[in-house]
């Protein structure tokens, strides 16, 4: 017996023919791959079907609007005609949305379903595109669009699919923008971090100094780049972390313990050593369009956010850019919060490190003695002295400029971030003293998604992966994703309407 016509009824049969394949000969002597594979193939047509069944069912029971509907024009659509139809590519395949258009001279047309439906503005449903966005933000454009196709069988090319992901990032900052709780664990430092990491991009996504370095340089082979040629190819990505930490004071041993003072003591058991902070609760952002000082600025916000009056301690870690300190310190002036900045220790020791390439023949194994010294001598607060040290033992050897180069260097850096070399005063308290929260956020984030082999990015899709990988990251995604489609219902629907009529 046929099944009886209505709405569903091309599921019912494709579901019965898809029954009678099961239990034909063929698939009961065939592998269970095969079989698990026949009905992935089939059973994505049934599931079509009965989305199709759905849309046919609603365009049925669609009553004419009574009001008519008024659009943002304020214009009264008086006249209706039925079935007009628009395609939507699900993640099924694809189907037609049949229904009511409300109609008036010289205007455009409204579709009240379309806003209850909250279809897409353009072929490909929010389903498909929100898989397309996790999958890219996990890989390349390429293989996201493979994986998406072999899911759900929907081919998108490369070049729809950048387009789509710039769409699905466009909610992010007014995501975060939006109110949020408060997050103020009583007793916990306030972290902030920022780094930056950069990113092969196509020439015309270059910022314009580099473009122009990049244009005036010459090649000397014309089929790769030489040594040396690779410069001028990356423009900056600005990353930002916040997190909080439970204060873990230490000592310079904690750090960098003694050296044994004979063999007798290297044969000792050294005392235990502290753990230091750890981080938790950490939030990011990240931007290859927006400048240091934006970045900066929404750093400020997530841990003003989280410690609105300013009852906390803040800790600022950078690596010393001048760039970044000065707008940390302008914008904890503009919102006169007290933040004590700390240059990562990480980088002061590859100073001292170039400091002793002047006193010692490379590959000395006393070279790492000294350096183990004055490094100790850094942590105790006595960044200044050091400093000294280096001047007066360079000068006492009577160094020409050239052999004494690397120690004025980094004698210069030293004097240069005293004030944010208090080691001293960090460990004693419990702060961190090194950014590797934000430079392992840069890996994650940046490296291991943008230094694919041969990659080269254009400014807007790097900055949607950019943002989206970060929403994922901080765990944000379904929340997210919720808000943006309510923003894209405001914008592709109801912004459409007079704000006192309301599509259903």
């Amino acid at each position: 017996m046929p099944p009886p016509a209505g709405p569903f009824t091309e599921a019912r049969v494709r579901y019965f023919a898809l029954e009678a394949l099961l239990a034909g000969a063929e698939a009961r002597s065939g592998r269970h791959d095969e079989v698990e594979e026949l009905i992935d193939r089939h059973g994505r047509e049934v599931l079509r079907a009965l989305f199709q069944g759905h849309l046919d069912l609603r365009a049925r029971e669609e009553e004419r609007a009574d009001p008519p509907p008024v659009g943002a024009d304020g214009v009264t659509r008086t006249r209706t005609e039925r079935g007009h139809d628009r395609r939507l590519v699900s993640q099924f395949g694809q189907v037609t949305v049949s229904r009511h258009a409300y109609r008036a001279a010289g205007v455009g047309n409204l579709h009240p379903a379309d806003a209850a439906l909250n279809l897409p503005a353009g072929l490909y449903s929010h389903t498909l595109a929100r898989r397309l966005a996790l999958e890219v933000t996990r890989g390349s454009f390429d293989d996201a669009v493979d994986a998406v196709a072999r899911a759900t069988g929907q081919v998108l090319g490369k070049r729809l699919a950048v387009e789509l992901v710039r769409g699905l990032a466009a909610d992010v900052d007014a995501f975060y923008a939006q109110a949020r709780p408060e997050v103020s664990p009583a007793g916990r430092l306030l972290v902030l971090q920022f780094d930056g990491k950069g990113i092969v991009m196509r020439p015309e996504a270059l910022r314009p100094a580099t473009a122009k370095a990049a244009g005036a340089a010459t090649h000397r082979l014309s089929t790769r780049l030489s040594p040396g040629e690779k410069a001028n190819r990356k423009r900056m990505a600005e990353i930002a972390v916040v997190h909080d930490i439970t204060p873990a004071p230490r000592t310079v041993d904690d750090v960098i313990a003694r050296r044994p003072r004979s063999k007798a003591g290297a044969d000792e058991t050294p005392r235990p050593r502290a753990d230091g902070p750890k981080a938790t609760g950490k939030w990011l952002t990240a931007s290859v369009v927006d400048d240091i000082a934006t970045v900066i600025t929404a750093g400020f916000d997530e841990a003003e956010r989280r410690d609105p009056h300013h009852q906390r301690t803040w800790v600022v870690l950078v690596d010393g850019n001048n760039t970044q300190i000065e707008a940390i310190r302008t914008e904890a002036t503009r919102r006169k919060a007290a933040v004590t900045i700390v240059v990562d220790f990480v980088h002061v020791l590859e100073y001292i490190w170039t400091a002793a390439w002047s006193f010692f023949d490379k590959g000395d194994p006393d070279a790492e003695d000294w350096v183990h010294a004055q490094a100790r001598g850094v942590l105790a607060g006595r960044a200044k002295a050091i400093a000294s040290g280096f001047r007066r033992r360079a000068t006492r050897n009577h160094y020409n400029a050239t052999e004494r180069k690397g120690a004025d260097t980094a004698a210069d850096y030293l004097d240069a971030k005293a004030s944010y070399l208090r080691y001293d005063l960090a460990l004693a308290n419990g702060w961190p003293i090194a950014t590797g929260v934000v430079e392992g956020s840069c890996r994650h984030l940046v490296k291991d998604r943008f230094d694919i082999t041969g990659a080269r990015w254009g400014l807007d899709g790097a900055e949607a992966v950019l943002l989206l990988r970060a929403v994922v990251t901080n765990g944000d995604f379904d929340a997210y994703w919720a808000y943006h489609l309510d923003q894209e219902q405001h914008r592709n629907h109801h912004s459409k309407f007079a704000e006192t009529y309301t599509p259903t």
